[in-house]
């Protein structure tokens, strides 16, 4: 399993137009094998607990968007199209419910990686990778790829805006507007053994930040299950990118 995930690792890409939108743009894309999925339980529920109290001391009473990461994600959606007032980025999302009151559990996988998310102040995303067909890829989009979700409470088909940026796969697209919404079809669930982790970084957030986050995602999983095999790449905006 450890060439495989090496070698999909490698074969995932940032296109170029991404690149020409967000020059700071980075990802930092982990993998993690042998995971043991479930409902929320003591460990995850400890993980988001600590992390929430991290979360509310960084923000210290500061509207989500006035925090200088998360501002730079808001100009990067208008820099598509897409309103971030109405579609926020993931972490400002996260980080509004919790000055509601609290982030909601939803299982022990998912929770973590929201865990991370809220502490480090940076959007990530969770999939299932077995779900994946062909390699990670982030690209603008044409507007006529597939994206499955849930609307009133039924499966629909919701294709992406036309120079969207979203995350997509040899089937379709896995995420839209970069980190907003996540599909259907690969979204991680209690059966989930085998994840893909993407942590978005804009230039306010250094490379040294990006690494401890992901640090952190690695004691997180290994916490849930200690047996797991993690590899991380980190890729750029040369369309290349580097182990880590």
């Amino acid at each position: 399993m450890t060439g495989a995930a090496v070698a999909w690792l490698a074969a995932a890409t940032v296109d170029a137009a991404v690149a020409d939108l967000r020059p700071d743009y980075r990802a930092l894309l982990l993998t993690a094998d042998g995971l043991r999925g479930g409902p929320s339980d003591g460990i995850s529920e400890r993980i988001l607990a600590e992390a929430e109290d991290t979360a509310r001391r960084l923000l210290d009473g500061q509207a989500p968007e006035q925090l200088p990461h998360l501002a730079a994600w808001r100009q990067a959606y208008r820099e598509f199209g897409a309103k971030p007032q109405r579609t926020r980025p993931s972490v400002e999302a996260l980080l509004r419910r919790l000055q509601q009151g609290g982030l909601p559990r939803i299982d022990r996988i998912t929770d973590v990686y929201n865990a991370v998310s809220i502490a480090h102040l940076l959007p990530i995303g969770g999939e299932d990778r077995t779900a994946y067909a062909g390699p990670a890829r982030l690209v603008r989009a044409e507007g006529t790829e597939p994206f499955d979700t849930i609307a009133g409470g039924a499966d629909v088909l919701e294709p992406p805006d036309a120079g969207e940026v979203v995350w997509r796969d040899d089937v379709g697209v896995t995420c839209r507007r970069w980190n907003w919404r996540q599909g259907t079809r690969t979204r991680i669930t209690d059966d989930t053994t085998s994840a893909l982790f993407i942590l978005d970084a804009l230039g306010p957030l250094p490379d040294a930040a990006l690494e401890a986050a992901a640090d952190a995602l690695t004691d997180g999983l290994l916490a849930l299950s200690p047996a797991a095999a993690v590899h991380r790449r980190l890729v750029d905006r040369t369309g290349g990118g580097r182990p880590c």
